[in-house]
Formats: structure tokens, sequence, C-alpha cells
């Protein structure tokens, strides 16, 4: 269970302006402006549960994380995983869960993959039997068989992607927090590392905590999702539920020569280059054949020659921009 009740954070972070006599200035007398990450963010995680958290770049999700790794201490509120205060019993904590950053390595930069991975038997006190039998798994799964004695310094990002996986999961974690995990993977790599973290929540019950800009990845894991901006959690909603309530959204794209069509105030411009435009409208306000009347209307362009129109339902990263726009994020 992880629970975590008015959590607050914030950072001092130095400005400056530009040029050598600033810099000089600097030296003796700084400047800082405090930059408040986390405000009041409350939030329960159930045992087994798969969590996307999503928001916009400094919306505060990785702070977050951060916190409930241990790595962070809150200015204040609470935070409890599975009975711990994650910064306070580190040690323990560390043993139950697993972490993958996708803009940090836990991997030695200058040894074979399988030179870090039994460093971090040893760190973890992975039973010899387990190891053997969780990196077996990984190493087919991840298809890390040609990957194993190559140090991480000469992997790609997909590959050493791959390999973080493998490294956070070889002590059997109860809790798995992933920040951006599928970063660098190709298309193939992306379904497979999606298939084997959907298996691994199925058969072991991992509790998994996803963070990622990448909305097919929230689409194709989770079933709920947390939306932070500007440091507040501004929504909390199982994902069919989410989905039912944006159903009405359609995307039309329209591919045209001559001047831009005029889309209406209310819709949301996904697209725009010449030629080519698309939009997020209501389609509860304005249904289908409207819309299009609308482009195509002289109120909108009689110089426009509209050659292709079509009409889809809204994406999951249709659905993210949404969201945000909506709170205004």
């Amino acid at each position: 269970m992880i629970r975590l009740t008015g959590i607050n954070k914030t950072f001092k972070v130095a400005k400056r302006n530009p040029g050598l006599s600033q810099a000089v200035k600097a030296l003796f007398s700084r400047e800082t402006q405090t930059v408040y990450a986390l405000s009041d963010v409350s939030f329960t995680v159930g045992n087994g549960e798969m969590v996307g958290y999503i928001g916009p770049n400094g919306a505060g999700k990785s702070t977050t994380i951060k916190i409930m790794c241990g790595v962070l201490t809150p200015d204040s509120g609470l935070c409890e995983i599975n009975g711990r205060v994650p910064w306070k019993e580190r040690v323990d904590h560390a043993r139950e869960i697993g972490v993958v950053f996708g803009q940090r390595s836990q991997l030695w930069w200058d040894v074979p993959v399988i030179d870090s991975l039994e460093l971090i038997k040893s760190i973890y006190k992975v039973p010899l039997e387990n190891y053997k039998r969780n990196l077996s798994e990984l190493t087919d799964l991840l298809d890390l068989s040609e990957l194993l004695k190559t140090p991480a310094r000469s992997l790609s990002l997909g590959q050493r992607m791959r390999c973080e996986i493998a490294a956070s999961l070889l002590h059997d974690p109860k809790i798995l927090f992933l920040d951006e995990p599928t970063i660098g993977l190709d298309a193939i790599s992306k379904i497979a590392a999606r298939q084997f973290i959907k298996r691994l929540n199925a058969e072991k019950k991992t509790t998994v905590i996803l963070t990622t800009h990448d909305m097919q990845d929230i689409e194709a894991l989770t079933e709920r999702i947390i939306l932070i901006g500007k440091g507040h959690i501004l929504l909390d909603s199982n994902m069919r539920e989410l989905k039912a309530r944006i159903s009405g959204f359609k995307t039309l794209t329209i591919e045209y020569s001559g001047p831009a069509p005029m889309p209406h105030p209310e819709w949301l411009v996904l697209d725009s280059r010449e030629g080519r435009l698309s939009l997020r409208f209501d389609a509860r306000k304005f249904p289908v054949a409207d819309a299009i009347s609308y482009l195509s209307g002289s109120s909108c362009s009689a110089n426009t020659n509209i050659q292709d129109i079509s009409v889809s339902g809204i994406t999951a990263e249709e659905m993210a921009a949404g969201l945000y726009k909506e709170f205004n994020i």
C-alpha cells in the first residue's frame, strides 16, 4: 500500500543575469528563487495496481517518484509505503522496490552488463537460485543474450533501457517505479516491454507506478490515471471513466490547398502546417456533418480548396492534450 498525504516540496534555484560582471557579483551575493515542486499532494495506491502518473514537463512527477523511493525528503506531509517511511528506512525500503529512470543509469559504465547484474545481486542479497531463475527469464523476455557481455557505454539507448529494466527486477520487487521506461525503444521492443510489465503485474501482483509522456504506454498498461500539474494533483480517474467522459470528442484532419480554413474558436488545433490541419472538437456540440460544413462553408474561406477530410475518435495523446488544456497546465 502506498499512501501520500499532504506532501509539499520546495527547491531554491539560483538566478543571475548574463555577463561576466553578473557572474562575479553572484559569487558574493546570490539571488535565489523558491520553486514549489509539490503542493499538498495526496493519493493512495493499492497493492497490485498499475497507475499512470502523468503531467507536462516540470509538473512534479519525478519529484514525487524520488520521494516515494526515499531519495528526497519532503518539506512536510506523510508518505508511507508498506508501513515504512521511505527516507527514514531506506535500506529496508529499497529491498522491496525497483526503479527505472529513463535519464539515469544503475549500470556500471565500463564493465559488461552481466557484471553489473552480479553486483546488484550481491547488493540486494538475492539468493543464487532466485538470481539464476530471474536472470534467465529476463534474458529471454527482454532479448538480452547478446547484450550481457557488452559494457554499458557501448549500448544504444534502447538496449541500455532493456538492461535497466532487467536490473530493476532481479530482486523481485513488490513495487516498480517506472520513469520514462520505454525512452529510446523501437516499436518491437516497446511492445515486448509492455507485455512483460503486464505479465509481471498479473503473475506476481507487482504494484506499478508509471510516469511517461508516451500515452500509448499509459493506455496499454494502466487502468487509473493521476494527473499532476504545477505541483498539484488535478485529476484521479479510472481510464474507462475518463474515456467515457471525453468520448464525444473527435479529431478532424483536413488536407487543403490555398488559404487555411479557419476553425471554430471552441475547437483545439492539434496540428497546423501548410496544406494540413488537425482539429479536436466536441461532437456533442458540433455534429460531424455540421463541423465539415462549417470548415467548407463561406464563413471560413471561400478560396480554400479542401482535398481530403478524415474524422477519427480521440487518441491517447489527444486525450492528454485536452486534459492539459482543460486544467490550463
